[in-house]
């Protein structure tokens, strides 16, 4: 809210258009065919694209301002932030921390859906993911993950979403999980991590790679201060299921 109040009205109206604009071009939509689906005019879009938009919600900025509130809370219907993130549970941390296992019983604790982000992006792709990186990359990879958990988020309904670990490494969808989730990062010691992944049987973290626990320990470092990010941290070094559990259940419950 501090960073928003800082701009001036000129420049917040150019912030919302390239905004616009990028969203547009990210999901391949010609100025024409969002305008169509808009039911605004194309000039009126182009207007709001450079920056030359209605100035009418830079007073809907003024109010959301006054009421130290950020502007998705006063437009987006349902719930207040707060209390919708609450309903949407992320966990996050590399394969081998538990987010299947501990998602899954978290979920049916509360009586929600259990979500895994990988599957909805094969689902979105129409791919497994091994073809998906084969034909589009990870470029691509990153676009459908992007565009499912837009999907998932326009969901109110509560549920437990289990993300990649990777996607700390992309900002604008991470900042999305962080903004919209109750984010917990579900954290292991690195030789715990590949044993859990081995017991799962799952070899191909050692398969012809000497160094694979060293490369394991410096992702691990690359991407702790992002995973500290989350609203909350469970330690499952250590830990059987049940205790786990236990540590997740209390990082939720307010």
């Amino acid at each position: 809210m501090a960073e928003a109040a800082t701009l001036s009205d000129h420049a917040f109206l150019a912030s919302v258009g390239r905004r616009v604009r990028e969203l547009r071009e990210r999901r391949d939509l010609t100025r024409k065919a969002l305008a169509r689906a808009a039911d605004v005019s194309e000039r009126y879009l182009g207007l709001l694209e450079t920056g030359e938009g209605n100035s009418s919600i830079v007073l809907l900025r003024r109010v959301a301002t006054a009421l130290s509130a950020r502007l998705a809370e006063v437009l987006e219907p349902g719930p207040l932030a707060g209390e919708a993130r609450r309903q949407r549970i992320a966990l996050i941390g590399l394969r081998g921390a538990g987010k299947s296992t501990l998602g899954g019983k978290l979920a049916a604790e509360r009586g929600c859906r259990y979500i895994e982000l990988d599957v909805e992006i094969e689902r979105e792709s129409g791919l497994p993911l091994a073809e998906l990186f084969s034909l589009y990359g990870q470029g691509g990879f990153r676009r459908f993950e992007r565009r499912s958990l837009e999907r998932l988020l326009a969901d109110p309904a509560p549920m437990v979403l289990a993300a990649g670990g990777g996607i700390v490494a992309e900002v604008e969808t991470y900042e999305l999980l962080l903004e919209r989730c109750y984010t917990v990062w579900l954290r292991a010691s690195p030789a715990e991590h590949m044993a859990r992944v081995i017991a799962q049987g799952d070899l191909r973290p050692m398969a012809g790679n000497a160094e694979a626990m060293d490369d394991l320990t410096r992702i691990l470092d690359a991407r702790e201060p992002l995973y500290r990010k989350a609203d909350a941290i469970v330690d499952t070094s250590g830990q059987d299921e049940t205790a786990s559990l236990a540590r997740l259940r209390a990082a939720v419950n307010p």
